[in-house]
């Protein structure tokens, strides 16, 4: 009798061959969190910055498939070692589909983000890249790690970190996955091949992470898609928390707030108002939003301006008379 082992070195020694259905039971929690699109505004972003570039439409296609996907796998870890509850408005991925898949997914996802890495580099040796593209992504996958390590850090060891040490932190983990995009396309742009376009790329990438710290604690919108003040029930150092103590060394309530991770509105309610009448922090953190944005503004007119980033600092600019 023929035995179904008789052949298997042939077998063996074909290429791996993954089902249709296995490959998407593999990319599961991947095609969930990429079904609830948020405001896309790191595709926005690319399309403004291409304004100046000139990216070859392929190449460009396969740098914004390459920064969602990356973008998606860290939000799928993030909402792991955050034990979040909330993505846009629906349950995080891992509370459907369980941790080890999530964060296996997680891992696949970032293997194809360098697989299209290698098709960009092909696609036109030429004149892309200028620099080798998988070492723009290491290098700042590299950063972003740092910075997730250090926030949680922080926050596993009840350590408040001074502001400059926090916007190093946000230069690298908010910072890394918008330089990924800004530094992959200026290595295969077609124009103002000399600009270099990092440093308003991190001061964006500054501005939305102070902006969404902010928003967290005082946005009804906010509170609909992740929660009621999340950031303070996943105990985090954000920015108007950390002006908070600092502001007041000598009262720890804020501090004890966020070692308890509050998960009822009583304890969240009293942290968020001794953040708003006592020190203040949430208008010094509304002045240090203006103070970026005025920056950034004039860094866009100051590269020849570009409308595409200017609608998208009026969609992220703070109206203090809508938060709660």
């Amino acid at each position: 009798m023929m035995s179904s082992y008789d052949n298997i070195f042939k077998m063996l020694s074909s290429d791996p061959n993954l089902t249709a259905r296995n490959e998407a039971a593999l990319l599961e929690p991947f095609t969930y969190i990429t079904s609830q699109p948020g405001k896309e505004i790191r595709t926005k972003l690319i399309d403004a910055f291409n304004t100046w570039m000139n990216v070859p439409t392929d190449q460009l296609q396969i740098i914004k498939r390459v920064v969602n996907m990356l973008h998606a796998a860290s939000l799928l870890v993030d909402d792991i070692q955050d034990d979040s509850q909330l993505r846009r408005g629906n349950p995080v991925a891992h509370k459907i589909y369980g941790v080890p898949q999530t964060i296996n997914t997680a891992n696949y996802v970032c293997f194809i983000a360098f697989k299209e890495l290698f098709a960009l580099r092909e696609k036109n040796a030429a004149v892309c890249p200028r620099e080798a593209v998988d070492a723009i992504v290491a290098e700042e996958l590299l950063c972003l790690h740092r910075g997730q390590g250090l926030d949680i850090l922080w926050r596993d060891s009840l350590h408040c970190p001074e502001e400059e040490e926090y916007i190093g932190m946000v230069n690298d983990k908010t910072g890394g996955m918008l330089r990924i995009g800004v530094r992959l396309m200026m290595a295969c742009c077609t124009t103002n091949i000399d600009v270099d376009y990092v440093p308003i790329g991190n001061l964006i990438a500054v501005y939305f992470q102070i902006r969404d710290d902010l928003m967290n604690l005082q946005s009804q919108e906010y509170n609909d898609n992740k929660g009621f003040a999340e950031d303070l029930t996943e105990g985090k150092f954000s920015f108007p928390v950390i002006h908070s103590i600092h502001a007041n060394m000598e009262d720890t309530r804020v501090l004890n707030v966020l070692q308890r991770r509050p998960t009822t509105p009583t304890l969240k309610k009293h942290a968020i108002s001794y953040l708003k009448n006592q020190t203040k922090s949430f208008d010094y953190t509304l002045s240090v939003l203006e103070n970026l944005e005025a920056q950034t503004r004039e860094e866009i007119q100051r590269l020849g301006g570009n409308p595409g980033l200017e609608k998208i600092m009026d969609i992220l600019h703070v109206d203090p008379a809508k938060l709660s």
